[in-house]
């Protein structure tokens, strides 16, 4: 799958920026350190004037790329996403079989991440931490409904029909298989956190994985339903 995945370029919706980072190398440097400082300091204590002195540019310069932070972090959620639907696609192509497929689909969704040496100035693992910390912040927002009308959430949309699809395969009967794809994915991310942050609230540690607990979840959901 690595190999496949060289050379793929992951389209993030132009209004999320002013000028598209991926296309000079300042701006590639302004997305590898904006993740390292808001894994490093979280979304709240960054700003642009502290990334400007981590990599030695006037705070204007940055604003020539993103109109704001919240841009910015919509910006790097998004492609996390984009590249994680890369990975399910590639991953579950050539998969016939319903059970497998979304048994593949929910390990991809959900395992600990890897960095992927095809982004050399994208650090995955600390994009990850983001996501996981961060993510709900990109639209737990007043502007949420405007932002999804522009399609900013285009890519994550695309993630749960592509899962719930693949629900739907497994068991055609199940009405519920939009709602049961978005708790993958943000029951995926919750996990996780409580594992890091809250771990008497969950059951995840390091020998039980979110990812165990929400195939658990899913198959024994969708065999209730059968064998009614």
């Amino acid at each position: 799958m690595d190999r496949l995945l060289q050379g793929v370029q992951i389209r993030i919706n132009e209004k999320l920026y002013v000028k598209d980072p991926e296309s000079s190398g300042l701006g590639k440097k302004i997305i590898k350190f904006s993740i390292q400082l808001i894994n490093d300091i979280g979304f709240e204590s960054f700003t642009f004037k502290k990334l400007g002195v981590q990599i030695g540019s006037n705070e204007s310069s940055i604003y020539r790329y993103f109109e704001n932070k919240h841009k910015l972090l919509l910006y790097l959620t998004s492609w996390y996403w984009g590249w994680m639907e890369y990975q399910l696609v590639f991953a579950t192509n050539s998969i016939k079989n319903p059970k497998e497929k979304l048994l593949k689909a929910i390990f991809i969704m959900t395992k600990t991440t890897k960095e992927d040496s095809d982004f050399s100035h994208i650090n995955e693992i600390l994009l990850n931490n983001i996501v996981i910390n961060e993510y709900s912040k990109s639209y737990l927002t007043k502007e949420v409904d405007v932002e999804n009308k522009e399609g900013f959430y285009a890519i994550y949309k695309r993630l749960v029909s592509r899962l719930a699809e693949m629900i739907t395969e497994v068991d055609a009967s199940y009405e519920y298989p939009t709602s049961l794809a978005s708790t993958i994915l943000e029951n995926g991310l919750h996990q996780h956190f409580l594992k890091e942050h809250f771990p008497s609230l969950t059951d995840c540690t390091n020998k039980i994985t979110p990812t165990q607990y929400l195939t658990h979840l899913v198959f024994n959901t969708l065999n209730s339903t059968t064998d009614e």
